[in-house]
């Protein structure tokens, strides 16, 4: 395999530092565009017929779709009118594919998607079926010559902190913790995100802890005779909507919960209308989630932990420098939501909390990645006996902790995990007044009346 095809993703990187460098100090015009281009092509040895492949991935990288063979025109013009990117979220590049020579079922981006949805077809290329994707960016990963590839978010970003009059939250994935350094703390995030112009940093674990105790309630409801059971995780994207197309016999037992993401945006815009809310996340379902239509509106932008490191090594924001500006905003039980099994063991403390006499215990089960999540699907559309009640699927193989756009491997992101949540000073969602105060913020007389309201349903159609 010739070089300029070798690990792609490592030369997208390099186009968005430059993109992020220049528009963060200048304004960008065509010129900068095909200069990112060239230099590109000259230091990689791109050929000419491959230039409208790097024109594509930067249109990516600056959150438009593909254009093919058209030379850069009005992007930079519809980058500023644009306050939202649309989906879908990833994207096929063409010219690429004729240089791949494995055969169909021997390609790495069919080897990864056969358990999701077998999506993946060859013909010049793989296709994609926007019904049957699920966004979770495998393939992405999985494909060195960058035939797929997904929308980043940043660069409308840019114009908004840099006018200062609108304020911009960042809200930061529990599984954030870690991926920066085992040294880093969130404190020291909330000081660089400050720099880049955000009002403040704020733990979406909060809105976990406030979501625990929504499913607790939920399956004290729901789960009333043996043969009942409740499906979870209400943070995977993937899951829901794996179980929701897929098994649609099924999803009356989803938890009519939102994610803690959404959560996030819903409450954060209540409490400071005409405000932003950027996600930082370990994975791409997350773009696309956000863009559902039943949860638009809740979060702007979704920024990957990758994209992150790259805007902080551009902009030489050295993290282990900064003081920091330490906040316990969730408890131990939200801050594992992070990892497989956080989200059984935080709901079953708070059923036992409210309702330690039920006559149907909390019997949980755990699953992780595509395959093993369709097999207990599977099982249960069948009428198994599973022997659990309680059903917490996760996309990604050790949770959120193992997202394709994680910067550290999974294991060592289960134990920065753990470590961040047993660092926290508020032990369970029950004793976390940061819930009490945004419940009095808001007018909710208790926190029952709270958790109903439609701040936290899923839309179900």
């Amino acid at each position: 395999m010739e070089d300029r095809f070798k690990d792609f993703d490592t030369k997208r990187g390099e186009m968005f530092r430059e993109l992020v460098k220049k528009a963060w100090t200048q304004d960008l015009d065509n010129k900068d565009l095909n200069s990112i281009l060239h230099k590109m092509q000259e230091k990689h040895g791109y050929k000419d017929k491959e230039i409208s492949f790097l024109r594509d991935h930067i249109r990516l990288l600056m959150g438009l779709d593909p254009r093919g063979d058209e030379d850069f025109s009005d992007e930079l013009e519809k980058i500023k009118e644009i306050g939202y990117i649309t989906g879908p979220m990833i994207k096929k590049i063409s010219g690429i594919c004729e240089h791949c020579h494995a055969e169909y079922e021997q390609c790495s981006c069919f080897e990864v998607c056969k358990y999701e949805a077998q999506i993946y077809r060859r013909n010049a290329g793989p296709e994609i079926d926007e019904q049957k994707c699920y966004s979770c960016g495998q393939c992405i990963s999985q494909c060195s010559f960058g035939a797929l590839a997904d929308k980043v978010e940043f660069m409308p970003l840019i114009n908004i902190l840099k006018e200062t009059e609108t304020p911009v939250f960042a809200a930061v994935a529990p599984s954030i913790a870690g991926q920066f350094g085992d040294d880093i703390t969130l404190g020291q995030l909330r000081t660089a995100f400050r720099l880049l112009g955000f009002k403040d940093m704020v733990e979406v674990a909060l809105f976990a802890d406030i979501l625990t105790i929504k499913e607790a309630f939920e399956f004290d409801r729901l789960v009333k005779k043996e043969e009942d059971f409740f499906l979870t995780s209400c943070c995977c994207p993937m899951w829901i909507n794996f179980t929701e197309r897929l098994f649609p016999e099924l999803f009356s037992h989803m938890s009519p919960s939102v994610s803690p993401m959404i959560a996030s945006g819903r409450v954060l815009k209540e409490l400071y209308p005409g405000s932003k809310v950027v996600f930082f996340s370990p994975c791409l379902a997350k773009k696309a989630e956000a863009k559902d239509p039943r949860l638009a509106g809740a979060i702007d932008f979704v920024v990957t932990f990758r994209e992150l490191k790259d805007i902080f090594d551009t902009l030489d924001i050295k993290l282990q420098e900064l003081p920091g500006d330490e906040k316990d905003q969730a408890s131990f039980a939200g801050r594992v939501y992070a990892r497989t099994g956080g989200v059984s063991f935080s709901v079953k403390t708070i059923v036992n909390r409210i309702a330690p006499r039920r006559l149907i215990k909390f019997k949980s089960k755990k699953v992780d990645g595509v395959k093993e999540c369709r097999a207990i699907l599977e099982d249960l559309a069948k009428g198994k006996d599973i022997g659990a009640n309680f059903i917490e699927g996760m996309g990604c193989e050790g949770g959120c902790v193992g997202g394709p756009k994680t910067i550290i491997d999974t294991y060592h992101g289960t134990l920065m995990a753990n470590e961040f949540g047993e660092d926290s000073i508020i032990i369970t969602p029950f004793d976390n007044l940061n819930v009490i105060k945004i419940l009095k913020e808001m007018g909710f007389n208790d926190i029952k009346e709270f958790i109903e309201s439609k701040l936290f349903v899923r839309t179900i159609e």
